[in-house]
């Protein structure tokens, strides 16, 4: 695997310069292969570069140049321009470097919970029957091989050896389970059935632990995606409804669902309407109404009216369950402390059967050399780091935060700068009208009725918040004719001889109504940070709505709370106007802002912070967040952004509207990673020990074995702690 050093992965670095000719150093040409001539041909374009050479291996570039146009500093600078046009690829490939396994090992959740209990049990009724009845002694070689005591233990270890040897056949490198097979094997050769059955029982014993929390992770991740029900009614024929278990539904058929109900498919209306709360797939807070020929997805809640449903996905491939079987994978995505573990076991597997030889070949003692076989660090370091991230993404989701890899929380650990979107994020994304400002005679009923009967057919956000207004009011809204809209400008309506207009300032002004009178009043109200909704009535303007967005509660506990755990630098991007992003940034005690971004501007922003080495995490909305949430060390969606986009784009979503939990896991990511040191620590101090003991014919490979084994389940159980870890809320 290539190495990786700890330089920013973008940052361009001088190794060597003298005159006329630079050595410069970059990380990023480690997975730039492809791109290699493109890189060289861009640089070339720039007057005064006489030639380039690029070495992929050493990540450096050789460029030769002319003094009098260039300077080293004026080459480091076009080498960052250039580059970091490559940064998604380059941070692709870096982040599959990472991950890359050394050697092949066994899925720590292979055999279910279950199958566990059913192999501990299996290898404990045969290690007591072979303790009541053992083995008859001075028999050949050949006859300790095949019989039906051996057969049994190689039945009982399967999957240990066809894991030890397929490692062995793919990587031509041993791993923990080649260590393992090794001993078990050696012990059936000496005859010490018991040793093999010992180290298989406690190698059984540490998987029930991991498999039992990788369980209790996925069990909490689906309570708390709920999919759908369990038992649907499948239309046989116009007259005939027939109650089926989902499992049996297949794609095609036709699913009746009434009112309360949960939608089990994904699929289209083929009959009837209804009003459908989509919240847990597209994050609308308001119920939407669907009917024939719209698609609706499996965990949406059918409010009002009865549907018939084409099922078109079921199963694993509906979107929610998409969703889920990301998380579930999540165990997989590895943290690059989890890839430094297996790296670490790998590099020392070999050394066990390399100080089992020196063993042997100093004391021709053959149960001393085996010690050196049954102690080994892999087994404790991997299953308490794969256990450690388990529980935590298993307390996460317990907690209304899905978590898609031990990677992010690793990631997430080491956070020191944190960007964060305004709309949905720092605020609740539910605009509410703060103040109403009378022109002339008009009072703020008037207005509020004039603009409620513009926007009455109108689904915008800002819309809603006058039609809410109205409603809290206890006004009623008098006939009018049809509302004509102008996207993204405004609306208009006829209310009996009055022509009522509410928009935009840019939409009054097309409309040619006057507005320059009034800019100190409509000054202040920018300042207070509302949007403004101009009302007119006869092309004269009447009246101003101020409209706002409340800052989520909480929020400035969450932000002064991440500050305590170690975050240094918290950043607004938004695509609102400067005067608002001023007043939220303000209010929040942030250290700095950006208004008016475009989504790939915050992405843009993102890359530069970790050209500098920053471990950035983007919190956001995860729609039009959805590049910057991409390319952020770690993206966070939360609250109301609950959707299938962001659950796509996002690494971490927290479900719930409380912005303390964003605080809460990065405390349990940091807590998480404190105690997996604890697990190394702990792991190499008691089998070092305990390999010198084994050397010097102290300890028996049997008692070896058996102190390797437990000191796997100490750290497993450390590891465990964290499924009762407290995430302060």
């Amino acid at each position: 695997m290539t190495k990786i050093t700890d330089t920013p992965l973008l940052s361009c670095i001088t190794k060597h310069h003298v005159f006329g000719r630079v050595r410069i150093s970059c990380n990023a040409l480690l997975y730039l292969e492809k791109y290699s001539e493109e890189i060289k041909n861009s640089i070339l374009t720039s007057s005064g570069i006489i030639s380039v050479k690029i070495n992929i291996l050493t990540a450096n570039f050789l460029i030769y140049f002319d003094e009098s146009n260039f300077s080293r500093e004026n080459i480091e600078e076009l080498l960052d321009r250039i580059i970091s046009t490559y940064s998604l690829p380059a941070y692709r490939g870096e982040r599959t470097a990472k991950n890359t396994q050394l050697v092949v090992e066994r899925k720590f959740d292979e055999n279910s919970v279950s199958q566990n209990i059913k192999n501990i049990i299996s290898t404990t009724l045969t290690l007591i029957y072979f303790i009541k009845k053992p083995a008859p002694l001075n028999i050949s070689l050949i006859s300790k091989i095949f019989n039906m005591r051996t057969f049994t233990i190689l039945s009982l270890s399967k999957s240990v050896l066809s894991s030890g040897i397929l490692s062995l056949i793919k990587t031509r490198r041993p791993n923990a389970d080649t260590l393992s097979s090794s001993a078990i094997l050696s012990s059936l050769l000496i005859g010490k059935e018991k040793s093999a059955l010992s180290i298989i029982l406690l190698e059984n014993l540490s998987e029930l632990l991991t498999a039992y929390t990788m369980q209790k992770t996925r069990n909490a991740i689906k309570d708390m995606l709920s999919i759908g029900e369990d038992f649907v009614l499948k239309e046989i024929s116009d007259l005939e409804l027939q109650r089926v278990s989902i499992k049996s539904i297949i794609k095609g058929d036709k699913i009746v669902v009434y009112p309360g109900d949960k939608i089990s498919v994904d699929g289209y209306i083929i009959k009837g309407s209804a009003l459908i709360d989509q919240a847990s797939i597209t994050g609308e807070f308001m119920p939407v109404n669907k009917s024939i020929n719209e698609e609706v997805f499996a965990g949406t809640v059918v409010k009002t009216g009865t549907i018939t449903i084409m099922a078109e996905k079921i199963g694993d491939d509906t979107a929610v369950s998409r969703i889920i079987k990301l998380v579930e994978d999540a165990t997989y995505n590895k943290a690059s402390i989890q890839s430094y573990a297996d790296q670490f076991s790998a590099q020392l597997i070999p050394l066990n059967f390399l100080l089992g030889a020196i063993v042997y070949l100093g004391t021709k003692s053959f149960s001393r050399a085996m010690s050196m076989l049954v102690i080994d660090y892999s087994c404790g370091i991997r299953l308490s780091t794969a256990t450690a991230f388990s529980a935590a993404i298993s307390t996460a989701a317990k907690n209304g935060v899905l978590v898609k890899g031990s990677n992010f929380i690793e990631s997430f650990s080491k956070t020191d700068t944190v960007i964060l979107d305004k709309t949905g994020t720092l605020t609740e994304g539910k605009p509410k009208v703060t103040s109403i400002t009378p022109i002339g005679n008009t009072t703020e009923k008037e207005i509020l009725i004039f603009a409620g009967c513009a926007e009455e057919t109108s689904n915008h956000p800002l819309a809603l918040s006058i039609l809410n207004k109205v409603k809290s009011m206890g006004y009623s809204l008098p006939q009018h004719t049809q509302c004509i809209i102008e996207v993204s400008k405004g609306v208009s309506t006829i209310l009996g001889e009055d022509n009522i207009k509410a928009g935009s300032r840019k939409y009054l002004e097309e409309n040619n109504i006057s507005l320059t009178e009034y800019d100190d009043i409509i000054k202040n109200l920018t300042l207070r940070g509302e949007t403004i909704i101009f009302v007119a009535k006869n092309n004269k303007l009447i009246g101003l709505i101020g409209v706002n967005d409340s800052l989520r509660e909480n929020m400035k506990k969450s932000i002064n709370r991440l500050r305590y755990l170690g975050v240094h630098d918290i950043i607004l991007l938004t695509g609102d106007q400067r005067n608002q992003a001023e007043i939220v940034a303000g209010r929040m005690a942030m250290d700095r802002f950006e208004s008016g971004l475009m989504p790939e501007d915050k992405a843009k922003n993102i890359l530069q912070l970790q050209s500098k080495g920053a471990c950035v995490t983007m919190i956001g909305d995860g729609v039009n967040d959805a590049p910057a949430l991409a390319y952020s060390n770690v993206g966070v969606a939360m609250g109301g952004s609950r959707t299938d986009i962001a659950m796509e784009s996002a690494d971490i979503t927290i479900t719930g509207e409380n912005p303390m939990m964003i605080p809460a896991t990065l405390e349990l990511s940091q807590n998480t990673m404190s105690r997996i040191k604890e697990n190394f620590a702990l792991s190499i101090g008691i089998n070092s020990f305990a390999l010198v003991l084994g050397a010097a014919g102290v300890l028996p490979a049997l008692y070896g074995s058996i102190i390797h084994n437990a000191s796997t389940l100490l750290v497993v159980g450390n590891s465990l702690r964290l499924l009762r870890f407290e995430m302060k809320k």
